[in-house]
C-alpha cells in the first residue's frame, strides 16, 4: 500500500472519530436543555394550578362568606361530615319555604 493511501485512512478515521464526538456532544447538550425545559414546564405548571386553586378558594370564601372555608393548604376535610351538613341545611330550607308557602295561601 501507498503512503498517501494509508494516510488518508487514518484521516478519514480521525475524521470520523472526531464527528462521532461532535455529534455525542451535541446529541448530549440537546438532552440536557430538553430536560431543562421540561422541568422548568412542570414548576410552571405547578405554580399555575397553586394559583388557580388559591383563587377559588378565595372566591368560594367570598361567595360563601365563610372565612372558615378550607384552604387548599389545610387539613382534610371529612366528607361525610360535610355531606351531612348541606344535607340538613336544605332539609331546613325546604321547611322553612314550606311553611312561608303555607302563610301566604
Amino acid at each position: 500500500m501507498s503512503k498517501p493511501a494509508v494516510n488518508s485512512f487514518f484521516v478519514g478515521r480521525a475524521l470520523a472519530e472526531g464527528l462521532y464526538e461532535q455529534l455525542g456532544n451535541s446529541l448530549t447538550n440537546a438532552l440536557s436543555e430538553l430536560g431543562k425545559f421540561e422541568a422548568e414546564q412542570k414548576e410552571h405548571l405547578r405554580s399555575f394550578t397553586q394559583q388557580v386553586m388559591e383563587r377559588a378558594t378565595q372566591e368560594v370564601a367570598t361567595v360563601v362568606g365563610d372565612s372558615n372555608f378550607p384552604a387548599s393548604n389545610s387539613e382534610p376535610v371529612d366528607l361525610q361530615a360535610t355531606i351531612d351538613e348541606l344535607r340538613a341545611e336544605v332539609a331546613q330550607l325546604r321547611s322553612e319555604l314550606q311553611q312561608y308557602r303555607n302563610r301566604t295561601v
